[in-house]
C-alpha cells in the first residue's frame, strides 16, 4: 500500500501545518524566549526539507522536462544523441579554477594549458519556451594566459556500430557567448592505429547551428573503427562567457548517386 496520504486529508494536513506556522510567526515577538528557541529548532528543521522539495520539484517540473530527448535530426537518421550533461542533473554541477583534464559527468572533460586557470564550468537548468535540451553548459572564462581550450565530448559505443564511409556525421548546438568568438568542431575517429579527424567552424549565431562531417573524405577502415570522440575548441576566449544551451549529434547515410 502506498505510503503517500489520500488527497483530502494532504491537504487537511497542510492546512492545519500553515495556520499553525502563521500563528507562530504572528505571536514570534511577543513568545517567551525559550518557546522562540524551540519553534526556530523545529522551522529550521522544516526549511531545510521544504527548500529540498521546492529544489526537486521545481527541476522535474520545468519545460523542457529532465531526461528529454526531444532534438530536431535529419528525417534519415539511423543514430541520435545526446549527452548526459544535457540531459538531466549531474551529481556535481559546477567546478571553479578548473584544472586541465577536468570531467564534468562522465563524457565531457575540459582541457586548457594555463599555467593558472581562471575558468569556471556549471551546469544550468534552460527554461526557454524555445529550449529542447533541460540542461545547458556555461563557461567563464576570465584571465587566460594558456594557447588552447577546448571541450572533449567522449561518444557512446552505439555512435561506432555499422559506421560507415557514406555516413554524414552532425553536430548541432544552441551557443551564446558574450562577445564574438571562434568555435571549431573536431570530430575524432579512431580506427586501428589510426586516427581520422575533420574540422569545422560552427557558425555562431542565434538559435541552433549545426555542422556534418563527411567520412567519405577519409581514410576510414570501416572494419577497424574503435571510438569516436568531439573537440569543441574555443579560440580567444579570455574575458568571455559561453552557454552552450544544447548539444546534439546524429548521423545519417549519404543519398546513393
Amino acid at each position: 500500500m502506498s505510503e503517500q496520504p489520500s488527497g483530502l486529508l494532504n491537504g487537511l494536513s497542510n492546512r492545519l501545518s500553515l495556520r499553525r506556522w502563521a500563528r507562530a510567526a504572528r505571536h514570534a515577538r511577543s513568545m517567551d524566549l525559550a518557546s522562540l528557541r524551540e519553534q526556530r529548532s523545529w522551522a529550521r528543521r522544516f526549511r531545510h526539507h521544504l527548500d529540498q522539495f521546492i529544489h526537486i520539484a521545481d527541476d522535474r517540473l520545468h519545460i523542457p522536462l529532465e531526461g528529454s530527448s526531444a532534438m530536431q535530426a535529419p528525417h534519415n537518421a539511423d543514430w541520435t544523441w545526446r549527452p548526459e550533461l544535457w540531459r538531466g542533473r549531474l551529481d556535481r554541477p559546477g567546478r571553479a579554477a578548473v584544472p586541465s583534464k577536468t570531467m564534468l559527468g562522465s563524457e565531457i572533460t575540459l582541457f586548457h594549458d594555463c599555467e593558472i586557470s581562471e575558468l569556471t564550468l556549471r551546469q544550468m537548468r534552460n527554461t526557454r519556451e524555445a529550449d529542447l535540451a533541460p540542461y545547458g553548459l556555461r563557461m567563464d572564462v576570465f584571465r587566460f594566459d594558456g594557447s588552447y581550450l577546448s571541450l572533449v565530448v567522449d561518444l557512446p559505443a552505439s555512435a561506432v556500430q555499422g559506421l560507415q564511409k557514406r555516413h554524414l556525421v552532425r553536430v548541432a548546438t544552441v551557443v551564446e557567448t558574450e562577445k564574438p568568438l571562434e568555435i571549431f568542431a573536431r570530430l575524432n575517429v579512431k580506427n586501428g592505429p589510426n586516427t581520422e579527424q575533420i574540422v569545422r567552424e560552427l557558425p555562431v549565431t542565434s538559435g541552433e547551428v549545426a555542422v556534418e562531417f563527411d567520412l567519405a573524405y577519409t581514410k576510414l577502415n570501416e572494419k577497424r573503427v574503435e571510438k569516436l570522440w568531439l573537440d569543441l575548441i574555443f579560440e580567444g576566449p579570455e574575458m568571455n562567457q559561453v552557454h552552450l544551451r544544447d548539444l546534439t549529434m546524429s548521423r545519417r547515410p549519404r543519398a546513393d548517386l
